[in-house]
């Protein structure tokens, strides 16, 4: 694609303009779009007009741009997550029934947790994740068991950057770190509490493809529950969403 006076390309604008939506900005002015992606105003404006025009974006009523339905639809086809999602589901639902709390699925994205789907309960209690939402690896449950389990220079790298707490628990010395992940290799579970909330214990297990952890199902618990039903029910949800996987090719 061309390149801009500043020398990025036409994709780099471009996801640089949808990056400027998040959970809790669904809409905004082209004004702000271009204020936040650093795109000048000129080619927001040209970006956006040609992201609408293709379904990618839309205008709402009161002239302010949202995520279009063809992006969401584009998403979806042929998805590898789209199909986690759709296997682990029934087993994240039995997790949900057995414990009663958040059940989550997660992937390693960027060096984040991405969280593919989200099973609640009336009587749950607290949880900060959201479907498509993403926490620092080295901070949930979640995260934990995908950087233990990831690519010896994602975690080397992740080791090597600057660990931000989420809470007053959260894992942020290195070397703690560590001996945490190697921990969780041994044994193939975590249990994090407070790490991202003080009133919670994130629980956690690897699922596995072909031999490679893809993802980490986890639930919520509230702080000082007994973990061990959690990680019984997790085990045995994550070997029923590999079995799956396997015989979904």
């Amino acid at each position: 694609m061309a390149n801009s006076r500043s020398g990025d390309s036409m994709t780099a604008r471009i996801v640089r303009v949808l990056d400027t939506f998040t959970m809790d900005r669904t809409t905004q002015t082209t004004a702000e779009i271009a204020r936040r992606s650093g795109v000048p105003s000129s080619s927001a404006h040209r970006i956006v007009g040609d992201l609408i025009a293709a379904g990618l974006l839309e205008r709402d009523d009161e002239n302010r741009v949202r995520l279009g339905m063809h992006l969401w639809e584009l998403a979806l086809r042929g998805s590898r997550a789209m199909r986690l999602r759709q296997v682990a589901l029934p087993h994240m639902e039995r997790v949900q029934a057995a414990i009663q709390e958040h059940t989550q699925l997660a992937v390693l994205e960027h060096d984040e947790a991405l969280f593919l789907e989200r099973l609640s309960h009336p009587d749950a209690g607290a949880n900060i994740t959201r479907i498509a939402g993403r926490l620092p690896v080295h901070a949930s449950s979640s995260g934990l068991v995908l950087l233990a389990f990831a690519a010896p220079e994602v975690r080397e790298r992740v080791l090597a950057a600057p660990l931000k707490a989420v809470s007053r628990e959260t894992v942020t010395d290195a070397a703690a770190l560590r001996a945490l992940l190697a921990a969780i290799r041994r044994r193939g579970w975590v249990a994090a509490p407070g790490s991202i909330e003080q009133v919670s214990t994130g629980v956690a297990v690897p699922v596995r493809e072909r031999g490679e952890v893809v993802a980490a199902l986890s639930v919520i618990l509230p702080r000082g529950a007994p973990h061990e039903p959690a990680i019984a029910a997790l085990l045995a949800g994550a070997a029923g969403i590999t079995k799956d996987l396997r015989e979904s090719h």
